[in-house]
């Protein structure tokens, strides 16, 4: 049921942020960026210093407004971390077995990475909650999808690389559940100056593209 729950909720509000090296002064930042825009999901990516402690502080500042995961999630003792700090879901760039077992044992939404029409198959069988299609820009755009959703008819899947407002309705029109989004973002610059103004209208950009 929180599997099932989390996949309708992420299909609902279509954008998924990644947050990626994010220095600990600009949190705050990134926490007015997501209320003014209404992002409601936002992973920190477990190859940030101080990642768990991050997910802690947004996870207690984003409470009952954006649902807070961990991205880049590797191992089995990443995985543990993330969620003992409040992770609700995780993701990974592949799909790691051990990630895995311990999301299905614990009941927690992982979100693997997959290129290739076998590892999404894999991926899905192995009990994740929606794949991540990464590098989906590599992997032909919005078209991959088209394609994907001939054999995969129902799979949930997430957009992940290279996703724009010029592009984002053509993915979703073309078999993509949602989208995630990163770096074009949460610049460094943007980052580095806390410009919550600058990552909210970018959001929220991609928001009314997407649908």
């Amino acid at each position: 049921m929180k599997q099932t729950k989390f996949v309708h909720d992420l299909k609902e509000a279509r954008l998924l942020g990644i947050l990626r090296g994010c220095p600990d002064a600009s949190l705050e930042a990134v926490v007015e960026a997501a209320k003014r825009s209404g992002l409601k999901f936002l992973e920190v990516t477990m190859n940030t210093p101080g990642a768990a402690g991050q997910i802690a502080r947004f996870a207690r500042l984003l409470d009952g407004i954006c649902c807070i995961g961990a991205g880049t999630v590797l191992t089995e003792a990443e995985a543990a971390a993330a969620v003992d700090a409040g992770a609700s879901f995780l993701v990974s760039p592949c799909l790691s077995e051990p990630v895995q077992r311990f999301a299905n044992l614990h009941g927690i939404p992982a979100l693997p990475g997959a290129f290739t029409p076998t590892e999404i198959w894999n991926a899905h069988v192995a009990g994740a909650a929606m794949v991540k299609v990464f590098p989906a820009k590599s992997a032909g755009g919005p078209a991959y999808f088209k394609e994907l959703r001939g054999p995969f008819k129902d799979l949930p899947m997430l957009a992940c690389g290279g996703v724009s407002p010029a592009n984002a309705m053509e993915y979703i029109r073309d078999g993509a559940d949602a989208l995630a989004f990163g770096g074009s973002v949460f610049t460094k610059d943007r980052l580095e100056r806390g410009d919550a103004d600058a990552i909210a209208a970018d959001i929220s950009a991609l928001m009314a593209a997407a649908g």
